[in-house]
């Protein structure tokens, strides 16, 4: 349950927020950011990685309260990414499982409102991921909040995999995807193949349906596919040839800036098909759409070597974290055409946000001067990962609009967790009544990976294997499991004991 507007709580002092300012947006400066234009809708995009804990709703609140409050009032919008939400077991029972955890979240985002309420519009998963995207004036949301979700952890299940939520606010379509991308330094090959499941899978309706008869029953040939969504049916177009690596390798775009042609073979689609499966997909024409998540982009694809210079918070210093930044795979992959492809992201000018070892006591840690006075968390980098922007908030305007950044910056360190928070506030334009987009956009701004059809059929199958883990790690896993085989063992033993008996 969210605090009721005028409840209060006590919060502990921010400490630090980081921030960064756009700035090549023409805005005047103000404390904490870029003076926003009062045109359009004002959001935030929060992403997190909660490792498996109950996020501590004071501690947060506080944290959240001055990127709340840092500009002219509340934003009309919050949008959580959250990964790591919960254990596996409760993450794939699904959302009854997960109501503590989305309370903890709601509660903490009003008790930074200072009095205002917020409410959760929709709160969606796959697995440890999941999306609640809460509201200041509800009603200003209008038709169906449309929700999809792809999985590419094994067998195509939702320990890692993407969640999207698509809502009408004021005419406006904007979309918000949560995803958890491979980890590991080595595995950059399998993100940029995450992200091309994530284009070509996360559908908001089944392609098969959109387009009845149109791609028969099942899939002609299949692959394996590397993202580790298990089997896929092959992309409806291959131009060229090239082995398996080069096609890993090699750009999706040319140039960058601009998508490629979707599929115009094995079926032929008409231009109508292709614009009704572009709109079930998250790169719709006429929508906004924002990308936040743990995307596990690091700084090198090896592990540290010992005694190895890592990033300073200290300005002064030589190690900066700012001259490590260039080293990020996620712009070189994104400025190369191989991933993310078509999104923006404002200037990052915050440190790295993982891995974060927290320490019991001030002494050894970074941030020793901060810690011994309780403003700060004590921590120090993880010295087997090089410290990296693996948390990030993307976005891509709808065709002939542009997003307007105010501030980009991470939270605190918090002791739940080995990620720093990340968030992203800004203002995305409203339509214009007199201007209709419908038809005008149409071949513009296209897909730049072809819309996988039987991702939700494959999607619906790992659901029901889900269940199935979920259930048996909850058993052998959890208080509640524990509970459970206490009680069997006991029926059991009376069982026995009653059988035993009525024999004697």
């Amino acid at each position: 349950m969210g605090l009721q507007s005028g409840s209060t709580t006590n919060l502990p002092p921010t400490a630090g927020i980081n921030i960064d300012i756009d700035v090549t947006a023409p805005q005047t400066a103000t404390d904490g950011g870029m003076k926003l234009s009062k045109a359009g809708v004002e959001l935030l995009v929060l992403t997190f990685n909660c490792a498996k804990n109950v996020v501590d709703v004071p501690v947060f609140g506080g944290h959240l309260r001055d990127a709340l409050l840092g500009q002219d009032g509340l934003p009309e919008l919050v949008v959580m990414s959250l990964q790591e939400i919960a254990p596996l077991s409760y993450s794939f029972l699904g959302e009854w499982w997960l109501r503590g955890y989305y309370d903890a979240f709601g509660q903490a985002l009003n008790l930074a409102a200072a009095g205002q309420k917020y409410t959760l519009v929709k709160g969606k998963n796959v697995g440890m991921t999941a999306l609640l995207v809460f509201a200041l004036c509800p009603e200003r949301i209008s038709g169906t909040v449309e929700e999809g979700e792809v999985g590419f952890g094994a067998a195509g299940m939702g320990n890692k995999g993407a969640v999207g939520v698509r809502v009408n606010y004021q005419g406006q379509e904007l979309t918000f995807v949560a995803t958890h991308l491979a980890a590991m330094e080595w595995n950059l090959k399998k993100r940029n193949a995450n992200w091309r499941a994530v284009v070509g899978g996360l559908t908001f309706e089944d392609p098969r349906v959109v387009l009845p008869g149109v791609f028969g029953e099942r899939p002609a040939t299949t692959q394996v596919d590397r993202s580790g969504a298990a089997e896929r049916s092959m992309p409806l177009e291959r131009t060229g040839s090239m082995d398996s690596s080069e096609e890993e390798d090699a750009p999706l775009l040319s140039p960058p800036s601009t998508f490629s042609v979707d599929s115009d073979d094995t079926p032929a689609l008409t231009p109508e098909q292709k614009r009704r499966l572009q709109d079930i997909s998250i790169f719709k024409p006429t929508s906004h759409l924002f990308v936040a998540g743990d995307l596990n982009y690091r700084i090198s694809s090896t592990t540290p070597p010992p005694d190895s210079a890592f990033p300073s918070f200290d300005p002064a210093s030589e190690n900066h974290h700012s001259h490590f930044f260039s080293r990020d795979q996620l712009t070189q992959e994104r400025l190369a055409g191989r991933t993310f492809h078509g999104m923006s992201e404002a200037e990052v000018t915050f440190g790295p946000t993982y891995k974060y070892d927290i320490l019991d006591s001030p002494e050894g840690a970074v941030n020793e001067a901060a810690a011994a006075e309780g403003s700060e968390v004590p921590w120090k980098f993880a010295s087997h990962r090089w410290p990296a922007w693996t948390d990030r908030v993307l976005f891509s305007a709808a065709e002939g609009a542009e997003v307007e950044t105010g501030v980009y910056g991470s939270l605190p360190v918090v002791r739940s967790s080995d990620h720093r928070a990340v968030f992203w506030r800004g203002r995305v334009p409203l339509p214009d009544g007199d201007k209709k987009l419908e038809g005008e956009v149409v071949g513009k701004k296209k897909l730049p990976v072809d819309i996988d059809v039987w991702a939700w059929g494959r999607r619906q199958t790992a659901r029901r294997r889900e269940l199935v883990v979920g259930l048996l790690a909850l058993v052998w896993s959890t208080k509640e499991g524990a509970v459970f085989l206490g009680t069997m063992a006991m029926v059991g033993m009376g069982w026995w004991w009653f059988a035993h008996g009525a024999l004697l």
